[in-house]
């Protein structure tokens, strides 16, 4: 049983002359793994993303509903972020 199947893209001049670069530098066998080695930092970002969601933004959003006076305005952001590139300088 074949794993793996043949398909026909389209990708813009520029990601073509990017794919056919990597090919021709070794640091890939074919223009098919650059494609794979793509979909596979995609599916990682993804993965990240998701986690993230999980694991940090979805408790925090249970914190806030649980204690709304934990919330900070947007004039609260805007300041602390204008104290700290002032201390930045």
């Amino acid at each position: 049983m074949r794993t793996t199947q043949q398909r026909s893209i389209t990708l813009p001049n520029e990601m073509v002359d990017v794919v056919r670069a990597k090919v021709r530098a070794g640091e890939y066998a074919s223009e098919s793994e650059v494609i794979r080695d793509g979909l596979r930092a995609l599916l990682a970002r993804d993965r990240a993303v998701e986690n993230w969601l999980h694991e940090q933004v979805g408790p925090a959003y249970d914190a806030l509903k649980a204690d709304p006076s934990r919330a900070v305005t947007a004039d609260q952001v805007r300041a602390r972020l204008a104290a700290e590139h002032a201390k930045a300088r």
